[in-house]
């Protein structure tokens, strides 16, 4: 039987006059791996620094197991600035000692990048104090986790972390004996991480087994029985259990919890988008020409980050943007930005860039934009525009729209100074969508919104018609949002992923693998046979025909979609499903043979 880590009994905490949390009783027992959920300010971290004894109750108590191991995870870090990284990671080991450890070099190698931290000058003995809140964090985790614990407490991770990071961080949690609660808005994280949910709301907190996946599968199913949720927020979670069930069905290994009703709460959503409504509509408001790129270089100063790019972005074309830091995803939106603003007359250092007559760009950088702190939410909006066009018929006022974003009729009154970083976040959003764009930029939009927010723009996004790229570690949302992903690997090309972030990842360790003994080797390292080498011309040509390739394979994509959709369709029709299905065959054949070639080409490139 578990032992028991943690109780927590009948615990109130009350700010002003809100009651965050009301009578509250819960354990965490050995072997849990719990998730925390709730909309920001709901206190989901104060119930975890209350469940630290970092923060006391109101009322109730907090009672830990004798001689408890705890290891905390906040949001601001203890750090001594003073300090090198060698002294508050590895403390007084020898090199042979921590280097000998297989924990050690493992998490050095997870959240650095190796034994040597090559993101730091001077590797473990960089100075703290000039370091950036990002790269704060990322100490303070490695620290957390080389030590040996009972229960590790986590307050969002995943910050400062790209996809790789928390591809890592995630396996090593499941292999980890300690028990863990954990506060984050990244639903992949806790579908991979978690075995239990912990949902904050309203002064309460309910509990679901299984990870995210489940959870909406069981909060849907209460929220259905109970009847208590207004229809907006109902109809949000049954549009996300209906992505949950068709585009994602093994994304847990366990049973789904009372999954018959669960279907039957779906059983008439439709899918998330439809795909080819939304490109008729797009191609109306853009025409065929919205970003056409050919034989373009892209730089950041005197670096050079991606050479002979030719790629066009079309209309309603959805892509996610993942790659490496440093690879130029931000660059390469600021260098589209910058020639749409100029209406191609600012081009980038080689080739060329051309940009639709029609294309109106609306772009969310990694930077909140000031606005002026006296004005309330609604004026924020309204200065922008008082009614917004969402396409097919749709229409919402400046205060609908609030109210879609979580900012209720009382809150659109608010100073913006007030808001919290999540709150001036979401505005961001939100004006940026009530001047009517047809293209969209997001860089990083999931940073500091909670997991109701997300679901909320995402559904927004469902219905907008319009051409996008999105730049995010939150692997749900770029699966939610778009409809194909494209990689920066770190040599200077763009490349799409036919099967997504899973490709991108298992990319990145081959070429670590492939890195690694080269390295080691250094110069006494074989050099390549001249005839497995590729000419610049070759590679130029290879990078052309791969160009073509992919939008082949785009095309069939599309393609594959509609024949599916039309096979569910006349499912009665056993003639037409026969025929349909030869085509569907015929189509898998022809993109195997695609993805082969773009393979061979990918090498050669």
């Amino acid at each position: 039987m578990a032992v028991n880590l943690v109780n927590v009994e009948q615990v109130s905490k009350v700010y002003g006059t809100r009651a965050l949390l009301d009578g509250v009783s819960l354990g965490v027992s050995e072997g849990d791996r719990i998730g925390v959920v709730g909309r920001n300010g709901d206190g989901k971290t104060t119930l975890i620094r209350m469940l630290a004894k970092l923060e006391e109750a109101d009322s109730g108590r907090v009672t830990h197991n004798g001689g408890l191991r705890l290891g905390v995870l906040t949001q601001h870090d203890s750090l001594d600035p003073k300090a090198t990284i060698r002294h508050e990671v590895i403390g007084d080991l020898e090199d042979h000692e921590w280097a000998g450890s297989a924990k050690i070099r493992d998490v050095l190698t997870g959240l650095f990048g190796g034994l040597a931290l090559p993101g730091f000058e001077h590797g473990l003995d960089t100075v703290i104090a000039p370091l950036s809140g990002g790269e704060r964090r990322r100490i303070a985790l490695a620290k957390l986790l080389i030590a040996e614990q009972d229960l590790i407490v986590l307050d969002e991770p995943t910050n400062h972390l790209d996809v790789e990071g928390i591809s890592w961080l995630a396996g090593h949690l499941r292999t980890r004996r300690s028990a863990l609660v954990c506060v984050t808005h990244d639903r992949w994280f806790l579908d991979q991480v978690c075995t239990r949910m912990w949902d904050v709301q309203r002064g309460a907190v309910h509990e679901y087994e299984g990870g995210y996946s489940d959870y909406v599968f069981a909060r849907a199913e209460r929220e259905r029985i109970a009847a208590t949720e207004e229809s907006k927020r109902q109809n949000l979670m049954r549009k996300e259990l209906a992505w949950l069930r068709r585009g994602a069905p093994a994304r847990t290994s366990k049973p789904r919890y009372r999954i018959e009703a669960a279907n039957e709460l779906i059983a008439d959503v439709p899918p998330p988008r439809d795909t080819s409504e939304l490109m008729k509509f797009a191609n109306a408001r853009l025409g065929k020409t919205v970003f056409d790129l050919e034989d373009v270089t892209v730089q950041a100063g005197p670096k050079t980050l991606l050479t002979h790019l030719t790629w066009q972005l079309g209309p309603g074309d959805r892509i996610g943007l993942v790659g490496v830091n440093g690879a130029g995803k931000t660059s390469l939106l600021r260098a589209l930005a910058e020639a749409s603003r100029s209406q191609g007359d600012v081009q980038p250092a080689d080739g060329k860039i051309v940009v639709g007559k029609t294309v109106k760009l609306a772009y969310l950088s990694q930077e909140v934009a000031e606005l002026d702190k006296n004005l309330r939410v609604l004026e924020a909006v309204q200065q922008v525009r008082d009614r917004v066009d969402l396409g097919k018929g749709r229409e919402m006022t400046a205060g609908q729209l609030c109210e879609q974003f979580g900012f209720a009729k009382e809150k659109q009154w608010t100073p913006v100074g007030d808001l919290s970083g999540g709150e001036r976040r979401r505005l961001q959003i939100l004006r940026l969508l009530m001047d009517e764009p047809n293209v969209l930029f997001l860089d990083e939009p999931t940073n500091d919104l909670d997991i109701e927010t997300l679901t909320q723009l995402e559904d927004l996004l469902d219905g907008w018609p319009g051409s996008m790229i999105v730049i995010s570690h939150d692997r749900f949302f770029i699966e939610r949002t778009t409809d194909k992903v494209m990689a920066l690997l770190g040599d200077r090309a763009l490349r799409m992923l036919p099967r997504g972030i899973d490709e991108y990842i298992e990319r990145r360790q081959r070429m670590e693998e492939t890195a690694t003994p080269a390295s080691a080797a250094g110069s006494s390292a074989p050099k390549p046979a001249a005839a497995e080498a590729v000419s610049p011309q070759a590679a130029r040509a290879a990078k052309k025909e791969l160009q073509k390739v992919e939008r082949q394979l785009d095309k069939m994509s599309t393609r594959e979609t509609a024949l599916h959709a039309q096979i569910a369709d006349n499912a009665t029709d056993f003639e037409k499903v026969a025929s349909l299905d030869a085509e569907l065959r015929e189509l898998v054949a022809e993109r195997d043979v695609l993805e082969m070639r773009w393979l061979e080409l990918a090498e050669d490139a």
